[in-house]
């Protein structure tokens, strides 16, 4: 074994998951706060506070940890503990290493595992999420958290074909499963000044894209499996850090969608116009890996804007949406996009 190797891959796993995503996703609790309290015509966080200075609220992440860390930690009779102890772990760990096979920089080095079927180990690993909701509800002996959890499983499982489908149209176009080389790919020029990003090649899967990331991530308005004014949710009996590792889970969650939708239609970290191919180095490649956070950013505030203007669906809303609505268009996405190729 090449321990300089898998040093090398465990320092850029710490970067990108431990002080990228989980900082982020614990920023977006107070993000979250906000931007809803700045929707709504309302101050938002601003009580925390560190001998008498609030930062804005900044300083409710904190609290927030230290309330999670204090409470009680609690276990309903007849649980399986096994189960109801891992569940949450089950939740967050896919997502985290789903990062692996993401580019956030030109060359290997800006890459934890540049595998050519990026794509397919991607979605291998995220569906293994379903797991920790089905299965924090089923062992907690608890029928509203039960039916939480069919909620949780049903509606993940409709979204993630959809959003399967819309990659396939992403590899046509670019003829790689891996998200290395599609993001070279976007740093072709249609016409000698447009980027090729897959935001302009594929349009409609972009849309389909993220309106089956947003159910994928169960936040409102898809909240369903946890919808709190029917006393149902998968996570219903958890408390304490348990339950906050089911919402740092989902937070974290957003970070990663937020990046794939990056990687895959927004150019990744490339920048109109400079050095398409990756190999300046230097400041150059500096501003690359900006260019691929400011872009991740951008998106996760596109997702906090949908989450706080949408209104809240129905189930059977939910599930025409994704069966009747967004499938068949993803299937009509592949069939145009084929036709279109084979016409070139």
């Amino acid at each position: 074994m090449n321990w300089n190797i898998v040093l090398a891959a465990t320092i850029k796993w710490v970067f990108m998951v431990l002080v990228f995503g989980l900082g982020v996703a614990g920023i977006l609790t107070w993000v979250e706060r906000k931007m809803s309290a700045v929707i709504q015509d309302r101050v938002g966080p601003n009580r925390a506070s560190i001998l008498g200075f609030r930062m804005l609220g900044l300083f409710h992440p904190l609290a927030d940890a230290i309330k999670a860390f204090t409470k009680e930690d609690f276990v309903p009779d007849g649980a399986n503990r096994v189960l109801f102890f891992l569940a949450p772990l089950i939740a967050l760990v896919p997502g985290m290493l789903a990062f692996a096979v993401l580019p956030f920089g030109p060359g290997d080095n800006l890459v934890i595992a540049n595998m050519d079927s990026g794509i397919i180990a991607l979605l291998a690993i995220t569906s293994f999420g379903i797991y920790g909701a089905t299965l924090g509800g089923w062992s907690s002996n608890n029928a509203f958290a039960m039916l939480g959890s069919l909620r949780a499983a049903a509606q993940m499982i409709s979204y993630e074909v959809s959003m399967g489908l819309n990659l396939v149209g992403m590899f046509m176009v670019f003829g790689t499963l891996s998200f290395s080389q599609i993001v070279y790919a976007q740093g072709h020029l249609l016409g000698g000044w447009l980027p090729e990003w897959g935001i302009v090649v594929q349009p409609l899967a972009f849309i389909l894209f993220m309106a089956a990331a947003l159910a994928e991530n169960k936040r409102a308005p898809f909240d369903l499996p946890e919808g709190e004014s029917e006393i149902i949710g998968y996570n219903v009996e958890y408390s304490s850090m348990r339950f906050a590792t089911f919402f740092l889970s989902e937070f974290f969650e957003v970070v990663l969608i937020a990046a794939i939708v990056t990687v895959l239609f927004l150019g990744g970290w490339q920048i109109p116009w400079l050095d398409p191919k990756g190999i300046a180095g230097g400041w150059i490649r500096v501003l690359q890996v900006g260019a691929f956070v400011v872009k991740t950013l951008f998106v996760i505030w596109v997702m906090m804007l949908a989450r706080w203007t949408l209104p809240r669906f129905r189930y059977d809303q939910v599930m025409k949406l994704g069966w009747k609505i967004i499938l068949p268009l993803s299937l009509l996405n592949i069939l145009v996009t084929a036709i279109v190729l084979a016409m070139l």
